[in-house]
């Protein structure tokens, strides 16, 4: 993974870079954003889908290429996959202004939907609205950052939100008691939203199940199940 995180310069890039200073020297890569961005995610990545020229450059804006003894005298190696890997390992992403406002904006929308999924206003016991929530980001001043997945900065963020914005994490427990007539076809449509934790089949044909789910998807499992039901299920909270 990068070490100390990513930083950029002050000029405006006009396509998007892994840099590496080092020794007095830059080397540089054209990447791939998406690519560039899930390999510093993960430190993993094939180089031929992660850099678009197998090219090293010292600068890459003219199109000057670095020196093999230079980086071999710094880097230990002068083939292409070695160099590239080391840059992305231990330099910096450089995105495009562009490009990062679109990945921070569809950052901070998961990071919305994650947490009015999840989380619930502890004084009414239901989820925030995904507005309230918006807002909140706003106030609060959050900064989405493009290089760390959602659930690597989640924890980060719910702690910039709560004095604004209360929220607590928990799992509902509950009971769903389908009719005969439905039963066959719940099974799989429950267990895309809840996890099953036991289910019995009864003598009418019924089926009943203990599933567990975020308590802020509560209303989305009772909508699922009340029209495809037609209102015939029921859903309760499980007695401990």
């Amino acid at each position: 993974m990068m070490r100390g995180g990513p930083t950029y310069d002050q000029e405006r890039v006009s396509f998007n870079l892994a840099r590496l200073r080092k020794g007095g020297e830059i080397f540089e890569v054209v990447v791939d954003p998406d690519a560039a961005i899930a390999f510093k995610e993960s430190g993993k990545g094939a180089m031929n889908n992660v850099v678009r020229a197998e090219k090293i450059f010292c600068d890459a804006k003219k199109g000057e290429l670095a020196s093999p003894d230079r980086m071999t005298a710094i880097l230990g190696a002068s083939d292409f996959e070695g160099v590239a890997r080391k840059i992305l390992d231990e330099g910096e992403i450089q995105l495009t202004a562009e490009y990062r406002d679109k990945v921070r904006a569809a950052k901070l929308r998961q990071l919305i939907a994650k947490i009015h999924r999840n989380a619930i206003d502890p004084k009414t016991g239901n989820p925030h609205p995904e507005k309230r929530i918006e807002l909140a980001f706003d106030e609060a001043k959050v900064k989405v950052d493009e290089f760390r997945t959602i659930d690597q900065q989640l924890q980060d963020v719910v702690k910039k939100l709560q004095p604004i914005l209360p929220l607590r994490f928990e799992t509902a427990k509950l009971v769903v008691h389908v009719p005969s007539q439905y039963a066959g076809k719940m099974y799989g449509e429950i267990s895309r939203i809840a996890k099953i934790v036991k289910d019995n089949w009864k003598n009418d044909g019924s089926w009943e199940a203990d599933v567990e789910l975020p308590a802020g998807m509560k209303g989305e499992l009772a909508d699922l199940v009340n029209n495809a039901t037609h209102g015939g299920a029921t859903i309760e909270e499980k007695k401990e």
